[in-house]
């Protein structure tokens, strides 16, 4: 069999779908020689990497919305609402140990991340694996960026959100690639609509007087922007009524229709074997709780194309 890559790409919250191509290559035989991950494909990547899948899968599929929220706090600096202390036990906890090297993995692999000073690509082939993973998931808004080697470095889905350039680079004879923006970048502005309606009730009036109070603080400011993270942590899709997008809205928005179109240009030229397409655009951004449906979709993407995996590896 030739030496066989996976490109396990961005795309937030829709990430916990890899867990269910990987599942289903196993069930037919296929186990990947190198890993390589942008963004949640780096944690997912790096999770199966290490041995840690199992591990990984069980907590996805019990997070809850609430479990979720804990996540997230009011950051005055401004880099981020994402707690770092805490997503780094998660990282120890379910995805590898803090001091597991890559080069001491037993498979290969690699994350990319993005030079946020001249835009440059970046490949984390060796060093600490969590290095890599948060190199590569600091997605701006979310996480402050990280800081290696006299570098700035933020979110790889920003030049490769799908790196298929980087399998080939460590030797990958047939490339399997999973792109998660495919068909979201249109379809996310429904998601909200509701729960916006809900906050806007009492919260978003406290938001509108603040705004309308020449000395509104940083505070305020702050917790505007959060709740409207909140509106998509809680989202309700039962009515079809629509809204002008907010900021997560737009932003998730922006950055999906950005990394389809990088996608699609470097696929251009350097197409992979196999690709694998997951049917997302109905989880949001930050929807993590909702693992056993992308999972499950991850399952039934691979089935979709088995005839197709089956003759290209003659097997």
């Amino acid at each position: 069999m030739p030496r066989i890559g996976i490109a396990l790409g961005s795309g937030s919250s829709r990430g916990w779908a890899h867990i269910g191509v990987l599942r289903a290559l196993a069930e037919m035989g296929i186990h990947p020689d190198i890993i390589c991950g942008c963004s949640v494909g780096s944690i997912v990547g790096a999770a199966y990497a290490a041995g840690n899948l199992d591990r990984l899968e069980r907590w996805v599929l019990s997070l809850t919305r609430l479990e979720l929220m804990r996540f997230f706090e009011l950051n005055v600096s401004l880099n981020g609402f994402v707690k770092r202390d805490k997503l780094q036990q998660f990282f120890h906890a379910h995805v590898c140990e803090e001091a597991q090297r890559i080069t001491e993995l037993p498979r290969t692999f690699a994350t990319v991340s993005t030079n946020l000073e001249n835009g440059r690509e970046v490949w984390f082939t060796e060093g600490r694996v969590l290095d890599a993973v948060w190199a590569s998931i600091a997605l701006p808004g979310l996480f402050p960026p990280f800081r290696h080697r006299k570098q700035w470095l933020v979110d790889g889905g920003l030049v490769n959100p799908v790196p298929v350039s980087l399998c080939r680079a460590l030797g990958a004879e047939v490339v399997i690639a999973v792109n998660l923006n495919g068909n979201v970048a249109r379809r996310y502005a429904h998601h909200t609509h509701k729960a916006r309606d809900k906050v806007a009730a009492k919260p978003a009036g406290i938001t509108k007087a603040a705004a309308n109070n020449k000395g509104e603080s940083l505070v305020d400011s702050l917790a505007a922007s959060l709740r409207e993270y909140s509106s998509v942590l809680l989202p309700d899709t039962s009515t079809s009524k629509e809204y002008e997008p907010g900021l997560m809205d737009a932003l998730a928005a922006s950055i999906n229709i950005m990394q389809d179109k990088i996608t699609r240009s470097r696929m251009a030229g350097d197409p992979p074997e196999i690709l694998l397409a997951p049917r997302l655009e109905n989880i949001g951004l930050l929807e993590f709780f909702r693992a056993e449906e992308a999972i499950k979709e991850g399952r039934s993407t691979v089935g979709r194309m088995q005839a197709e995996i089956h003759s290209l590896l003659e097997f």
